[in-house]
């Protein structure tokens, strides 16, 4: 019996995507690493990055995160990086073929839902492979979450 992957550690949070869980009915959650330059790597660390209009694309063998915003360190010079350059994310093969199946045979979509740094200082993206959720679907997803909370209350009132 496979056990269940543990959560990642996440030691500090760079950029976070809340709209992700809204938008979209998350299926399953991978963490993956990402190639970044060393001024990426300190604009990241200033908390500067924007994840908000991102996803991330299969093409051929290699994912590639697409449109993240990190915008150029203030301190860099002409050795500074493009803000909005495809990056290369680092996954496992048989991860990466069953991301492109689902895309291509299901209509999933590969949504970021944040980019942090783990307990050993190394930037992770977790990547979410969702689909999309239509207008009704948000209404009741609203819907539950404030039952919810209204539920919790009550109990709370009542001892």
């Amino acid at each position: 019996m496979a056990r269940p992957k543990p959560a990642p550690v996440k030691a500090r949070i760079a950029a976070e995507n809340r709209r992700a869980r809204h938008e979209y009915d998350i299926e399953d959650v991978f963490e993956a690493g990402i190639v970044l330059t060393g001024t990426e790597v300190k604009a990241l660390r200033a908390g500067e990055a924007s994840i908000a209009e991102s996803y991330a694309e299969v093409t051929g063998e290699e994912a590639w995160l697409v449109n993240a915003n990190i915008p150029e360190w203030s301190h860099g010079n002409r050795f500074n990086h493009e803000p909005r350059r495809p990056r290369k994310l680092l996954l496992h093969a048989r991860e990466i073929a069953r991301l492109h199946g689902a895309v291509a045979r299901e209509g999933m979509t590969l949504v970021p839902l944040s980019i942090y740094f783990n307990a050993r200082g190394r930037a992770k993206v977790e990547l979410a492979l969702a689909k999309g959720r239509k207008l009704h679907d948000k209404r009741a997803a609203e819907r539950d979450r404030d039952w919810a909370r209204e539920k919790a209350r009550l109990l709370r009132e009542r001892g």
